[in-house]
């Protein structure tokens, strides 16, 4: 007879406790305790572990083997095979995350087309119909004999279709919807995200399959579910960009066989997406020239190659009492401390003005190395004055004024040079804020 548990289970960060809690001691959020019951029966069939060698062996790390990972590589999407250090391994588990509209079925259904030629590729959907996906097929011309599609989410089902079927690759759309019958939570809790993915992970690990597997976001833009998802997987994708844009940009934040911080760019067509084999030239081509505001900045998150785009920024004289900050693909708190600096560095009156920052194109920019192109985007949209034709800048600025170096600066002037700009503003040309000041905007502000 299965035995019987009763928890409460922590929605937002998945801390469990015996009874009901108002605040979570851990993520310190309010009221976001479920009770959840979990059977647990020993007759229930699980998949077998996917450890390989004897658990209690121990060696010296220095007489370990090296172990070469076999590799699938993809035809369609060339830069994809570098973003992955070489192809997808045999067996690894990897998670797409975005938002709702954003393209994550559409790759993963070329992919299925693009990844039949090494066999049977298996498409498991818990929101959509056979026919649904099938529509999709159609319109991408991803039709072939070999993707075998099944709308299901009883995990334990799957692992039977999987097993009779043994697919050489395998695509679960999506993690939410899946749940185990022998845990009472409903499909998407924090018990039942957790648990599946472990589930799904030890089966493809055992089978050798390599999956995909789509994750849903919160409104803040987190993956739905406990942070332990992002730590049982593989590799950790996520689809960023405007649903109402063409572009589309993959990053990757976790990559236990290759590289982290990689980006692939690509273009939302009628027939699917199409990988943009120039970003720069992408991001580029409709820059306005001669106009105050604009800066253009190698922007690189990983070690493949910069992505040159454009930082804007419009200054206008403050309409209310309290000016606007605003600021689209760069940090706002940053923009605050760019602002303020301005003020106390350079003497400019910013505090009556709104302030408007963006990154064109839809990407979000973390690095501080976007400092310097913002403050001078901002410096020549108050001064109307426009820069070269031909600059591109990149630095981080000190709460001081001083500019300090940033990570692979002569990666950054290479792609910078090759694209045809030719007066690269960075450390160590430049100490501080006020030196690329003076030299900058030198002729106009003494005229």
């Amino acid at each position: 007879m299965a035995k019987v548990k009763t928890r409460y289970v922590c929605q937002n960060c998945g801390y469990t406790s015996s009874k009901w809690l108002g605040r979570c001691p851990s993520c310190s959020s309010i009221s976001s305790f479920v009770e959840e019951t979990i059977k647990e029966d020993k007759n229930i069939s699980r998949a077998s572990s996917w450890v390989k060698h004897d658990e209690n062996l121990v060696l010296p790390i220095t007489k370990v083997k090296e172990v070469k990972h076999e590799r699938y590589k993809s035809s369609l999407f060339k830069s994809f095979n570098d973003f992955l250090d070489g192809g997808i391994v045999k067996g690894s588990v990897n998670l797409f995350a975005g938002e709702p509209g954003i393209g994550k079925s559409t790759f993963l259904l070329q992919l299925a087309k693009d990844f039949c030629k090494y066999g049977k590729v298996l498409y498991v959907s818990g929101e959509e119909s056979i026919e649904q996906i099938s529509l999709r097929a159609r319109r991408l011309n991803a039709l072939d004999e070999n993707i075998l599609v099944v709308s299901n989410n009883n995990l334990l089902s799957i692992k039977e279709t999987i097993e009779k079927i043994k697919p050489s690759f395998l695509i679960i759309d999506s993690i939410q919807t899946m749940y185990l019958p022998y845990l009472e939570s409903s499909p998407g809790s924090v018990s039942q995200i957790r648990e599946g993915t472990a589930f799904l992970t030890n089966l493809c690990k055992a089978l050798e399959i390599p999956a995909f597997i789509v994750g849903h976001v919160t409104k803040e833009g987190n993956i739905a579910g406990p942070k332990v998802l992002e730590h049982i997987v593989d590799a950790l994708f996520f689809f960023e960009g405007d649903r109402f844009s063409n572009l589309r940009i993959l990053k990757s934040f976790k990559n236990r066989f290759g590289k982290t911080g990689e980006v692939v760019v690509f273009e939302m067509q009628e027939k699917g997406l199409k990988e943009v084999e120039n970003p720069s030239e992408f991001f580029l081509k409709e820059r306005p020239i001669g106009k105050p505001g604009s800066v253009v900045f190698p922007f690189l998150e990983g070690a493949q190659r910069p992505i040159l785009v454009e930082v804007q920024a419009l200054i206008t004289r403050a309409a209310f009492v309290t000016p606007q900050r605003k600021s689209q693909g760069y940090d706002y708190n940053r923009l605050s401390i760019i602002v303020a600096l301005l003020e106390k560095e350079l003497k400019l009156p910013l505090k009556n003005f709104d302030i408007f920052v963006n990154v064109v194109g839809g990407i979000n920019i973390k690095e501080p190395a976007a400092d310097l192109p913002v403050a001078l985007a901002i410096i020549s949209s108050f001064l109307n004055i426009p820069l070269k034709e031909n600059v591109c800048a990149f630095g981080e600025i000190g709460l001081t004024g001083e500019l300090r170096q940033v990570r692979f600066p002569d990666m950054r002037t290479k792609e910078a040079l090759k694209m045809g700009f030719n007066e690269i503003i960075a450390p160590p040309k430049y100490k501080d804020i006020k030196e690329v000041f003076f030299n900058v905007f030198k002729k106009e502000k003494t005229t």
